[in-house]
Formats: structure tokens, sequence, C-alpha cells
């Protein structure tokens, strides 16, 4: 793969959102080894725009290294500040799931019931929640009302 060219506005737009990330890989004196391009690579997938640190003073080893990484995974070189190597690879397309995948399976959760008097310990009890419930205030599990139509498209069919 080759890395990505973008002109320089977009190198400007990408920049700037990643001005408050954090970095997500560190880069230690072991230098690129496949485990370091592999969370490089997932950390793109899941990502996309990320900030990597350094660990090695010389900055013609970072800058080869930068480049080598880009190309390596399809990535755009954004910039190389300091210790800190910005990249970014475009979220590849996600398969939409059909209503028949999307259907909410039942939930557990344990809800604690205090006692009124202050000494005795929380009553702990687990409940199971389906899709057309919830859990409301007081542990209670209530089921969801059908969704109201308005008289106006009720009259329109």
């Amino acid at each position: 793969m080759s890395a990505i060219q973008l002109t320089p506005a977009e190198r400007k737009v990408h920049r700037a959102n990643a001005h408050h990330l954090d970095p997500v890989v560190m880069i230690g004196n072991d230098g690129v080894t496949p485990a370091v391009v592999k969370e490089i690579d997932l950390a793109l997938l899941s990502h996309g725009l990320i900030k990597v640190r350094v660990l090695g003073d010389d900055r013609e080893n970072r800058e080869a290294m930068f480049h080598s990484l880009c190309d390596e995974l399809g990535a755009a070189p954004i910039q190389h500040i300091g210790k800190l190597l910005v990249m970014w690879r475009p979220a590849q397309a996600k398969e939409k799931k059909t209503d028949a995948e999307r259907k909410p399976g039942p939930r557990e959760f344990k809800v604690l019931k205090y006692s009124s008097r202050g000494g005795q310990r929380p009553e702990m009890k687990r409940v199971t929640i389906l899709g057309n419930q919830r859990l409301a205030a007081g542990g209670q599990v209530k089921r969801a009302k059908p969704k109201q139509k308005s008289v106006k498209k009720q009259n329109q069919t």
C-alpha cells in the first residue's frame, strides 16, 4: 500500500482535529516491530485519526519511520512535530445490519434495594430486561408503550 496524498487544506483540517488527541501508541527503543505495526493498524481502524509517540531522539530516524509506517499501512502522514506523529486513514464503510439482526437481546441488571433501617444490608436482585422493557427507578420493570400515531396520519391511510 502507498501513503494517501492529501491537499494542504485537508491536512490542515486533520491537524486541527488531532490537536486535542492523546497518543494511542508508543514506539519504544526497539523501534517499529510487527506488534507495533499491528497496534497502529488497529488504532487506525477504530479511530481513523491517531497520534503516535516515538521515544527515540534521532529526528531523521523518526521521519523515516513515519513515512515507512504510512506507506505500509496505507495512511496519510498529517504531522510530525517533536516526538509525535499524526496519521489518518479514512474509515471503512460498515455494513448496515438488517432489522432481524438489530433486535436487542435480553440484558441483565443488578438492582440494589436499601432497607428502611440504616444498619441492614441492601438486598441485591438480578433482573432480566427484554427488548421491549426498561428499568425504572426503584428496580421496577416497565414495558414500552406502543408508539403514538397522530390523528392526521391515521386519517390519511
